[in-house]
């Protein structure tokens, strides 16, 4: 789904571009535009393979999620890509295919040269939610907030997309404002995430958004 469009390209804008990778559902991705203090969605939207063309090939689905990817970096050629990191706690078969997924969005991003930054589902949801934990439906409703969307966004893996790449936005906002590198060890984002998330818990005041204690 396309939601606004900038009129004009600015030096100050920044595009990043967030993908969910998955190992069998849809593969959500997000672009979002800002100046430092506002956003704006130029699109969003999930990659659903029907198993018909699961079952093609083995490499099927790994080829159209490529082929989205380089479309979305051709079209709104992003300043970085931010991507959802394994979850370690998947089953190993599962992890593996998630992997290799995750793999085709790297070869992508690497192919178009566009830096890339992973960050694991806690991460984003802390830094996105305030809350290492939240579902997904309390994930949707803040990614809208945040975003001023005029619509949940739909299905949740677009909104997880659009939720990596808030994460990666806000952690360089927050390395920029306290002189941060973005070198190896603990992220901009995961320091942002820490500090903010009781910050993020009292003055989110969303319905359904407070974890229920």
């Amino acid at each position: 789904m396309t939601a606004h469009r900038s009129d004009a390209e600015t030096p100050s804008l920044r595009r990043i571009l967030g993908v969910d990778p998955a190992a069998s559902g849809p593969t959500g991705y997000g672009v979002i535009e800002t100046d430092g203090r506002n956003y704006r969605v130029l699109q969003y939207g999930a990659l659903r393979i029907p198993p018909k063309r699961q079952k093609s090939s083995a490499g099927a689905c790994l080829h159209d999620v490529h082929a989205l990817l380089c479309q979305l970096i051709e079209e709104f050629h992003p300043n970085a890509m931010a991507v959802e990191s394994v979850f370690t706690a998947l089953n190993m078969r599962t992890a593996l295919r998630l992997a290799e997924v995750r793999g085709v969005v790297l070869l992508a991003a690497e192919q178009h040269g566009v830096e890339v930054r992973s960050y694991s589902p806690r991460e984003v949801k802390a830094c996105v939610a305030g809350y290492g934990h939240a579902d997904k439906k309390q994930m949707q409703l803040m990614v809208r907030a945040l975003l001023k969307m005029e619509e949940t966004p739909e299905p949740s893996d677009a909104a997880d997309a659009l939720a990596v790449a808030l994460c990666h936005i806000q952690g360089e906002q927050f390395a920029r404002r306290f002189g941060l590198s973005a070198g190896p060890g603990t992220s901009p984002a995961q320091r942002l995430a820490t500090n903010s998330a009781s910050r993020r818990q009292s003055s989110a005041r969303i319905s359904g958004l407070q974890p229920s204690r």
